[in-house]
């Protein structure tokens, strides 16, 4: 077996997105697969749309409340441990999945499951960021976002065939483990920590410039951290975009079920190929422009996301609105693309704007608020629908969309600019 210990630090730096990749390729897999079965579990439990969006709401809220907690530990404890802790609490969870067989189970299943995911985002964010510097970030964080695209295809689509073949929806569930305990013997030999702080070191060589060492209280890091009017923003444009994203997520594939009366492998199928694979071009797109304007303004990879996020809104109205099944795939591939602009600099821009030891613990409270956002929309949409329709709800979700685009763009020409963040290790 090749050690890629021994590869040299430039080669080595993009086989760490390769492994780190297919760690969130599982993640997304596993969220997916569940709302992709959502109609067998509503006729095998005998479910309401609320109960299933409880379901779907419960992997997040816990993973949003944990969220903090395991960014600030991400700054502290060695990610490459976390990130496998993580993973090893995920497989025990996913076996214990396969022997529910009741509401009460399943929801409290997969609220564990969100203890067991909290903990990769900020700890991969944070590595990632000390293998890549400002030359390439968006360009190593977005192709590790394409992962979180081709997951959920994998989750939705394979997911819902393998329910619909095994007439058994608990069959993904095995083989999600089976790969996932391949997943744990292969990072365990070859996913090294880096030092904190090891790309700017090096930028920092480059500039003539040296480091500065500060310890500070957990209170004063929070104060840090949220008195940077940019975080605050980015933070609650996170929050409003993945609102919208999860609604998407979670009830796509049953919208297309019992709109266009598909069939469940054919709605899982068509909820996350046309989108995830635009969002794979759209990420690319966005890691590429992005990098390009961040050398020429530090507002570069805040105007991207901004552009994203207001080009999008058309494309979501469409998916709602319309009742021929073209239009809807013009509408999915048209939100997915500039979804994955936006999406491929969440944690760039954020990287811009915080310090290097703080990373890990704004990504997290970043990634948690988010989530709290996006932890409502599966039941505002389901108690919604009951009087509005779904169609209506996906299509009003445009204006969110819209909202925080029109944020971020302006902040973005606002004559405050952005502070650079220290290059502390």
């Amino acid at each position: 077996m090749i050690n890629l210990g021994r590869v040299t630090g430039i080669n080595y730096r993009w086989w760490v997105i390769g492994m780190l990749w297919f760690v969130c390729f599982l993640n997304y897999a596993d969220r997916q697969a569940i709302f992709a079965i959502f109609p067998l579990l509503k006729e095998e439990l005998h479910l309401t749309d609320v109960q299933l969006g409880i379901i779907g709401a419960s992997f997040m809220w816990v993973y949003a409340v944990v969220g903090p907690i395991a960014g600030w530990l991400g700054d502290r404890l060695p990610r490459r441990t976390l990130i496998l802790g993580g993973l090893i609490l995920w497989l025990l969870v996913t076996g214990a999945t396969i022997l529910s067989y009741t509401y009460a189970q399943l929801a409290m299943l997969r609220a564990i499951s969100g203890l067991s995911e909290a903990f990769y985002f900020p700890a991969a964010m944070s590595l990632i960021s000390d293998y890549h510097g400002n030359a390439t970030r968006s360009r190593a964080m977005s192709l590790h976002q394409s992962a979180v695209y081709v997951g959920t295809i994998a989750g939705g689509a394979g997911g819902a065939l393998v329910a619909q073949y095994y007439h058994n929806w608990r069959a993904n569930f095995v083989m999600l483990g089976s790969f996932g305990i391949l997943l744990i013997l292969v990072l365990s030999m070859l996913l090294r920590e880096p030092v904190r702080g090891q790309s700017e070191a090096s930028e920092r060589i480059e500039a003539g410039t040296r480091p500065t060492h500060r310890h500070v209280s957990v209170g004063e890091e929070l104060r840090e951290i949220f008195s940077n009017r940019f975080v605050r923003l980015f933070i609650l444009v996170f929050m409003g975009a993945n609102f919208v994203a999860v609604i998407f997520m979670v009830w796509m594939p049953s919208f297309l079920y019992r709109k266009f009366h598909m069939s469940l492998s054919v709605a899982g199928l068509n909820a996350t190929l046309f989108l995830q694979i635009a969002s794979i071009a759209g990420v690319m797109t966005g890691g590429w422009l992005a990098d390009f304007l961040a050398k020429r303004s530090r507002r570069g990879r805040m105007m991207t996301q901004g552009i994203g996020l207001l080009a999008g809104v058309p494309f979501i109205f469409l998916t709602g609105w319309t009742f021929s099944i073209p239009i809807l795939i013009v509408g999915m591939i048209g939100f997915g693309y500039f979804k994955g602009i936006y999406d491929a600099n969440i944690f760039a821009s954020l990287y811009d704007v915080v310090p290097v030891e703080r990373r890990s613990t704004a990504a997290g409270i970043m990634n948690s608020l988010g989530w709290l956002g996006g932890g409502l929309a599966p039941i505002v949409i389901a108690a919604a629908s009951y009087r509005f329709g779904m169609s209506v709800c996906i299509s009003a979700a445009s204006a969110v969309y819209f909202a925080v685009g029109a944020l971020l763009l302006w902040n973005a020409r606002s004559r405050r600019g952005i502070v650079p963040s220290r290059s502390d290790s």
